[in-house]
Order: structure tokens, then sequence, then C-alpha cells
């Protein structure tokens, strides 16, 4: 099958939709041969490295499985092996035994000059992967010059433009390391970026990373700052977003589905899950009605959730997730690549978690949350510092966040076992429950017409206002425990109250405007409106490629503030729906 021509397994019947009640049965596949193909997978894998031991002496092996007990009667149909369908234990053969997730630390910070010491700091500390969350004036669509000076940079970086991108990322070889970038539709960052290494010699296809936010449906949702373009515009440049990466760009992750907007914003971990899986089916069908192979853009699918305090609930939730996509990649899209079926996603510890009272606390509350999120079996993570509560994070703090991700992993070896909660009674039944439960939260949006219908309909926002507001009455009525806030008060005089950091200086922000305006000012005029016209007529034609026109202009050193509003005008504003 070509890669542009369209598979029958996308097609939406009432078949179809069912296969969200009840996983499609697996044959029982031989569990020595399945074992021994493991196996060989592994020893090819890790290089033939001896097994670690304890400190007890212990030879620790890489994973462990019923055969220990005895029991094998469900474990092929419900766990089987790393990397092997139904994917419950990991989506790699060697998980983190092999390779560790990536260290992605969220960066955000004043000016491009600030950003860009941070973040060598932060490599230095042990970061393996680069991230970008623009000030909250990008965010909305705006540049500098637009915006009052007062909230300019205080929650991350002001980057408007080709110089501002290329100060941000100066002496970083952005062609030898992913870059995630915290990037709304129309994807400008991503632009910005492909302007400087176009302008560096740096070939696109050595270009890799994530669309941190492209999941423009969780926006609309659950994150209003972030929604630029009206609903229908969104869809459409998202659709031309993928097609163009997925060309031009081929490391580049296009896609991004975002569980965390949705837990942030009330959902329970299983309403957070059964709701990003059926975004991500929106997205499936979007791109097969583009007439394009499941197989072609399904690898380039990628996640990206919150991880709670609820320590095993979480680790539930992620095997169960892993476990559902493997199923539905192959049995409602008809995939038949491995690659289809890997759940691969980012963690966050949740910042909803962390609490401005006694802060210090939160460095406990993050740890548990990495773990949990290791245990899930996570490709990358963001570990939050303390005082994010408080600022952007100081510092100090940035770094002990990425030291609770190397004691993890280096002290307290969690990398040792592969999937070392699996076969736990308890762990195994929590999955199967969430299972049940994300699956349920599928059906109801299948029923609806899809999650783009559901959220036009505000279905989605009302599970989560509704969640949202019953945990709430759990912790006023001392049900939920949140220490410090409604248990193990101290008085707050005496409480360590940590330094934050303080906004960006007013004469750093004075000088940051300043030379936007004489970036653009410098531009030929005639140029810039040339660049501007092509990009609202792509926008307003029904075949051009609308994120190629971005790109072009951005390269034409049209600011990310100038393309978002040239999209408005032909898309309209975006006016997310509030469900009362």
């Amino acid at each position: 099958m070509s890669k542009k021509t369209k598979s029958k397994g996308g097609a939406a019947s009432p078949a179809a939709a069912s296969s969200a009640s009840a996983p499609t049965p697996l044959p029982l596949s031989d569990f020595e041969g399945a074992r021994a193909q493991w196996r060989a997978e592994v020893t090819e894998g890790l290089g033939g490295k001896a097994n670690p031991r304890n400190r007890s002496g212990i030879e620790i092996e890489p994973i462990y499985t019923p055969s220990d007990a005895g029991e094998q009667a469900r474990y092929m149909q419900d766990l089987g092996f790393p990397g092997q369908l139904p994917m419950t234990r990991g989506i790699y053969s060697t998980m983190h035994r092999g390779r560790t997730w990536t260290q992605r630390q969220l960066i955000g910070l004043g000016v491009p000059e600030d950003y860009n010491a941070r973040l060598k700091t932060i490599l230095s500390h042990g970061a393996t992967a680069l991230s970008l969350i623009p000030c909250n004036s990008v965010y909305r669509g705006y540049d500098v010059d637009e915006m009052p000076r007062e909230i300019l940079g205080t929650c991350g970086v002001t980057v408007n433009s080709t110089q501002d991108m290329h100060i941000c990322l100066d002496g970083i070889p952005i062609g030898d390391i992913s870059t995630a970038l915290n990037d709304p539709s129309p994807f400008t960052l991503l632009a910005l970026e492909l302007a400087v290494a176009k302008r560096r010699g740096i070939p696109w296809s050595r270009i890799s990373g994530t669309s941190n936010q492209s999941d423009y449906l969780s926006h609309f949702i659950a994150n209003h700052m972030f929604f630029r373009l009206a609903l229908p515009g969104a869809r459409r440049v998202l659709g031309d977003h993928i097609a163009f990466a997925l060309e031009k760009v081929p490391k580049w992750n296009p896609l991004s589905i975002v569980g965390q907007h949705m837990q942030q914003g009330g959902a329970t971990p299983a309403e957070a899950m059964g709701l990003t899986l059926s975004t991500a089916i929106q997205y499936a069908n979007d791109c097969l009605a583009r007439g394009w192979d499941p197989d072609y853009f399904l690898p380039r699918f990628t996640f990206f959730f919150d991880i709670s305090i609820s320590f095993f609930e979480e680790v539930a939730k992620f095997r169960a997730g892993r476990r559902i996509w493997a199923d539905l990649t192959k049995t409602r899209f008809g995939a038949k690549d491995a690659r289809s079926w890997r759940f691969k996603f980012h963690g966050q510890t949740s910042g909803v978690d962390l609490t401005r009272q006694q802060p210090l606390n939160n460095i406990a509350r993050v740890t548990a949350q990495a773990m949990a999120g290791i245990f899930g079996g996570l490709q990358s993570l963001h570990t939050d510092s303390y005082d994010e509560v408080l600022s952007v994070p100081t510092e100090a703090a940035a770094r002990i966040a990425i030291s609770t991700q190397n004691i993890l992993k280096e002290e307290a070896h969690l990398t040792d076992v592969i999937d070392p909660l699996g076969g736990s009674y308890y762990v195994e039944r929590l999955t199967d429950e969430m299972e049940e439960k994300i699956r349920a939260v599928i059906r109801r949006i299948d029923e609806a017409g899809g999650m783009y219908a559901a959220a036009e309909a505000g279905i989605p926002q009302q599970m989560l206002g509704d969640s949202a507001l019953a945990f709430q009455e759990k912790v006023e009525a001392g049900v939920e425990t949140i220490v410090g806030v409604n248990k193990y008060v101290v008085p707050a005089e005496e409480e360590a109250r940590p330094q934050h950091l303080k906004p960006p200086p007013k004469k750093v922000i004075d000088a940051q405007v300043k030379r936007l305006r004489a970036f653009k000012a410098s531009r030929s005029q005639a140029a810039v409106a040339a660049a501007i016209d092509a990009l609202t007529r792509a926008a307003e034609s029904k075949d051009a490629n609308v994120y190629e026109a971005v790109v072009e202009a951005a390269c034409a050193d049209i600011t990310q503030g100038e393309i978002c509003a040239t999209l408005r005008k032909v898309y309209g504003y975006g006016r997310p729906l509030i469900v009362a």
C-alpha cells in the first residue's frame, strides 16, 4: 500500500467504533518461543552487558514473569513482553534498561539571552534534550511590542523573530539534539527554528523533536489561553503542519496529543486518558480523510501527560492507555507496522499538585510523581521545580529537579528492571479496571460523533468541570489530604519561604521591545507585504499547504505575531466554548 493510499481500516463503522468497548483477542503465542525472541532482542539491544547485582549480591534480571510462579494462562493475552503486543509492559524490548528516558526540562525565562544562558546551564547538569516555553504573549499570538510590558518574560521567553530564535539557540547544535517546542497553532516557533537552521546550513532532515502544543482540541477544551485560531482554521493548519513535517522534517513529531491539559483542567486520570485517546482517534481519522496510509502518519503521533501524586493510579493509567492504543491502531485503523502501535509519551509531574504552602514539600511530591511516570513506561520526563507555584523556577530549584531524575536513575537504580510492578496483583487488577473506565470514556465520545463534535457540544468540558468540583469538595471536606493545606498545617510565620525569581528588569524588557521594533524597521517593507500576501492566499485557498506558507513567512523575517494576525483575519479569532 502506498503512503498516500487510504486504508480500508480507516472507515468509521459501528463495528470499528465498538472496538473501544473490548480489546480484540490476540492469538496466544508460545510462551517459550516469545521469551526466546525477546531475550535475543535484549541481548542485541544491551550489547551483552552483564546483569547488575543489588547490595546483597542478588543478580537482577531485566524482567520478571509469571513463569516463576508457574502461572502463564493469561500472561500472553494481558501482558506479554515489552515491545510485543499487547504492549502493556512497554513499547520497546529493552525499555529503560537499554535507554533511559529523555531528560527534557521545560525552560522559559525572560528574554532570549536569559533563556540561552539557562539552557546551557540545564544541559550541563544532565538534561539531554531542549525545551522552549515562550512568554504568555507568544502563546496568545502577539509580539512584545503589542503587549503590556509588565507581563513580558515573566513566565517564558519572549521569542518573536528569527533574530530572537537565533539568540535562544546560540551555541546549541540543533542538528544533533532533540527540541521540544511548546508551540500552539500555527506553530510559529518551529517555523522560526527551521529558518535559523536554514541560515546555519543545517538540513531540515536533521532537525528532530516535537511540536508539544500542537493539539488544538485540548486547547479548545481546557487551555483557552493557547487557542489562537477559530476551531475550523486550527483543524486545517494542524493537518497541513503534519503533512509538511512528514515530508520535509522527517525526524520531527508534528503531533503531541496533550492529556496534561485535560487532567490539569479537572479530569480524573482515567478521564484524561480516555479523552486523550479519543482526541488521537479524531486526528487519525482526519489524516485518513486526506488519503494517507495509517502506517505513514501514526509512527509520528506522540502523547503528553500529567503525572499526579496518585502513584499506583498513574502507573495503571499509562499501562492501560498503552494497551488500548496498541489495540486501536491495529484493529480500528488497520496499522500493520509495529511502530504505529507504540504509545510514545512525555510525562510532566503535575504542577496542580504542588502547593504554595510549605513549598519545600513539593520536592517529595515531584519525586513520587516522577517514579509513577518511570514505572508507567514514559519516553521522556520533565520534573517540576518545587518553586514553580511561586514563579518561573530559580536556577537552584531547577538543579534539584534535574538531580531528582539523576538520583532516581543512577542512585535508586529504577532502570534496572523493565516494568518492575508488572505481575503485582494490585497493579494488574488496577490496570484492568482503569482500562474499563478509559474505554467507557472513548465510547461516550464515539457516540457523540468523535472528539471534534463532542468538543463543539461541550461534552468533555462538562466532564472536566464536574470532576474538578467533586475533587475540590473532597479536599474541603478533608476526604482528600493535601499536606500543609488541609492537614499538618504550619503557621505562616514558621514556614520556610524560598526566594522566587523576580520579573525581568524593566530596562531589559524595554531593550527587547526596542530590538524587535528595530528588526521590523530594518526589513524591506515590500518583501514583508509580499510574504504576508502569500500567507493570506495560502490560507484562503482550498489546496495550498498553509504551514508551508508559515515557514516561508518566517524565513522572510515575518514575526510570529504578524503570522498569527494574518491567519486570524482569514480563520477568525479562537473563542473556546465555556460551559456553565
